[in-house]
């Protein structure tokens, strides 16, 4: 080993001396066990039973207890036991049920002693009381527990669990009649020895087995407790009800716990699969180990301290057919790896900062600037010097940063996020709904942000007359917003000389266009503009004839009937405003489409508010033939970016889900997956459950998409015999019926189902909504009165 620290410690007249060391073994170890002097270990499994003599620098085999030509069963041990008060007594748990003691105090090759065949399934474990030599406690897979008394052939008690397995029996360590069970239904039992006909107390430690358990080596009322569930917990039964003090969340099934002896808050434990390490925690400390031993390279199965009085040696055996002595000082700390500073965010936007001392006392000197509200707290501990690490014992400060109330209100996000709509509607109506909803929370920029993805996305027609914005005259058909644009933008040869020739006094009307077109884009007010006050060329600029006609020309050979139908119009400027004549509009609406219309009469025809055409809505047209759809993608994504770098990620997912794939395309899966878990947090954080959900559901994400059916979990029992479903089908493994029978149609609920809490009849959600519209009945015909809110 490269670990070459050697240890010696005084216990009493003995003297332990050691260094960190292994050996490999025949077979895979189940469990070990150490005699009381410390000199000497006990390696049990299916196909190992040996005893190893400690030495100080190997371990030396000194015994192998499978003797025989056939070995039985009775040498296959899941447990094995060194009595604390005589060192040749030893007891085995038997993978076949049965609990065999030895004595190594036979002159014999087999130093098997007695056999107890009272269970009927394999024995979990095994347990001699710690003061009384001939008591023996053992539990079994089959539920039950019994205490032997060595100098007579059966058992002289035996305690029923009412449940399916006994994973760990204890003796207490102070109380002379008290031991603790722990079971496969995650409950814990402790009973007196004096009554097996019930156990004096019973509570539920974990969520699903509870696989070891330990009695505190110092304080009497300290129980610890593992389970699959990946946590350590440990248990005040001073009081009448059992009470969890400490609790350490682990990375794995937890298989063994010990106490280390002298050292109250300390516990090591090993893992059931997937972590081969050793851990040794300090309860009050539970977020990071204080020790761990990672010479294992297979599942850790057995652990025990090597005295009772020395808290620096450790022994272990695993399933990769070793077993070792750790030395303390040789762990690693997982501390020396870890992240000395923390920062976080309340929700009311106060800054929390906490570093080592040294850092903050450092910057004691800093002048205070304006507005600093900082209020620094420090959490210290004196200095214990019976605790080996010094970084447990070290100060550390948090540092407070408070945020004004009134500017930390996060109000207007709960608002937006209740307010917000991202689906059901058309793209139009969704843009315009945010963008009211932002203004009224004077949140001026979203607001105009979502005017200005309304007028880039919508097209001529989605639009309802209610969302309108500006109208042309008062006879005009009225202008939607989104269909405005700034003519500046138009490219070169559109409506140019390439097409017509146009006079001087024609680009002098057209620069008064361009302003009045920029003049409606800027107009956020919805200010209606009267027909006399707009120039005349903007009413009246290519507009003749029908508008699918006007695209479809032949700018190379134009015909002749096109040329006298376009050049008259085009030939003069317009010197004076145009005037409505509401009594020519019936007889010259019926030539508007002739292309035998005089000038003077098709200007007319234009200005008819039913069948009126104006620049703007023709120049989107032309917008659109122009230019791709994508083409402003890349400044929405810009903005997206814009938003998410100033923390508004609402924005930004919000605006993802309402363009969906119009912009999905432009942002990737990793940049969207990462706003996304930033809003749901957020929406979480406030317990907007329902709008958090709602995102979920919509996101465009796919990591994100599958959040709802990941955390989902649904235990379904039957109907008729009340036990739980398997995860195979719909019948019931017992009673071989449907789990659940919509009581209308009589099929099974697989869907969306609903029942009634007072009778527990119900079936598919449409067939009982549908049926409590007529009857008040419970469709099953028990008579129950049934309500569906």
């Amino acid at each position: 080993m490269e670990k070459m620290a050697r240890v010696t410690t005084a216990l009493g007249g003995n003297t332990i001396t050691g260094r960190t060391m292994f050996c490999h073994l025949d077979a895979p170890a189940n469990a070990i066990s150490v005699c009381r002097d410390a000199a000497q270990v006990v390696v049990a499994g299916r196909n190992i039973f040996k005893i190893y003599s400690i030495d100080e620098d190997q371990f030396v085999e000194k015994l192998n207890l499978r003797v025989g030509r056939k070995p039985s069963l009775n040498f296959s041990c899941a447990d094995v036991v060194w009595h604390q008060m005589d060192e040749n007594l030893l007891a085995t748990a038997a993978t076949n049920g049965v609990v065999v003691t030895w004595n190594l105090g036979k002159p014999s090759r087999n130093k098997q002693d007695q056999l107890f065949t009272e269970h009927k399934r394999t024995v979990n474990k095994v347990c001699f009381h710690p003061t009384e030599v001939y008591m023996l406690l053992s539990g079994s897979q089959d539920g039950y527990m019994k205490c032997f008394d060595l100098r007579k052939k059966d058992s002289v008690s035996t305690f029923s669990g009412q449940s399916e397995s006994v994973r760990d029996v204890q003796f207490s360590i102070r109380d002379y009649f008290t031991f603790a069970a722990t079971f496969e239904n995650g409950n814990v039992q402790l009973w007196d020895i004096r009554r097996p006909d019930r156990y004096e107390r019973m509570f539920t430690a974990h969520n699903g087995p509870v696989f070891c358990c330990d009695w505190h080596l110092e304080d009497r009322g300290w129980l610890a407790t593992g389970g699959r569930d990946k946590m350590v917990k440990v248990w005040d039964m001073n009081t009448n009800r059992a009470k969890e003090i400490y609790c350490v969340q682990t990375i794995a099934s937890v298989a063994r716990v010990k106490w280390r002896p002298e050292c109250k808050h300390h516990i090591a434990t090993c893992s059931m699969m997937v972590d081969h390490n050793i851990y040794v925690w300090d309860v009050r400390r539970p977020f990071i180990p204080s020790a761990m031993f990672e010479e294992h390279k297979d599942v850790t199965t057995g652990i025990v301290w090597r005295h009772l009085h020395d808290p620096y040696f450790l022994l272990s055996g695993s399933k990769d057919s070793t077993l070792y002595q750790h030395i303390f000082k040789d762990a690693s700390q997982p501390i020396d790896r870890a992240n000395p500073e923390g920062l976080c965010y309340s929700l009311f936007g106060d800054l929390a900062f906490a570093a080592k001392e040294s850092l903050i006392s450092s910057d004691s000197n800093r002048k205070p600037y304006i507005g600093d509200r900082r209020h620094p707290i420090f959490f210290k501990r004196k200095l214990d010097p019976t605790e080996q690490f010094e970084y447990i014992s070290s100060s550390s400060a948090l540092s407070v940063f408070e945020t004004d109330l009134e500017s930390g209100s996060m109000d207007w996000f709960v608002r937006t996020a209740k307010q917000y709509a991202l689906a059901g509607r058309s793209l139009a109506e969704l843009c315009d709904h945010n963008a009211k909803v932002a203004k009224e929370l004077d949140r001026d920029q979203v607001a105009q942000t979502w005017t200005m993805l309304r007028i880039i996305y919508s097209s001529p027609g989605t639009v309802p007359s209610a969302n309108l914005n500006h109208s042309l005259g008062k006879g005009s058909t009225s202008l939607p917003l989104m269909n405005s644009f700034n003519l500046k933008d138009i490219p070169s040869g559109i409506g140019n000389e390439s097409r017509l020739e146009r006079s001087k006094g024609d680009s002098r009307s057209e620069n008064i266009l361009m302003d009045s077109s920029s003049t409606l884009i800027n107009n956020d007010e919805n200010e209606e503009t009267e027909g006399s006050d707009v120039p005349a060329d903007y009413l009246l600029g290519d507009v003749e004839g029908d508008e699918d006609e006007l695209y479809m020309m032949d700018h190379e050979n134009p015909h002749a009937e096109e040329q006298e139908y376009i050049l008259p119009q085009e030939a003069f400027p317009l010197r004076h405003e145009i005037v409505d004549n509401p009594s020519a509009l019936d007889h010259l609406q019926d030539k508007a489409d002739s292309p035998h219309v005089s000038g003077n009469e098709a200007e007319t025809v234009s200005l008819t508010p039913v069948e009126s055409f104006s620049l703007i809505s023709i120049s989107h047209s032309l917008y659109e033939n122009r230019l791709p759809s994508d083409f402003f993608s890349p400044i929405v994504r810009d903005m997206l970016l814009f938003y998410a770098e100033q923390g508004d990620v609402q924005m930004a997912v919000s605006v993802l889900i309402v363009l969906g794939d119009r912009i999905k395309k432009e942002i990737d899966e990793q940049t969207q997956e990462h706003w996304y878990t930033s809003y749901i947090d957020l929406l979480q954080r406030f317990q907007l459950w329902n709008i958090s959900n709602e995102v979920i559901k919509l996101s465009t994400c796919r990591a994100i998409n599958c959040l709802n059916q990941a955390s989902t979990t649904l235990h379904i029992n039957c109907s008729n015999c009340k036990r739980p479903m398997s995860n195979k089908g719909w019948i019931c493994d017992r009673c071989r019926q449907c789990a659940s029978m919509c009581a209308v149609c009589h099929h099974v609920v697989k869907g969306l189902f609903v029942w009634c809490q007072g009778c527990s009849h119900g079936g598919h959600l449409q067939h009982i909504m549908k049926w409590l519209e007529t009857s008040s009945h419970c469709p099953a015909g028990c008579g129950h009165l049934c309500e569906y809110t």
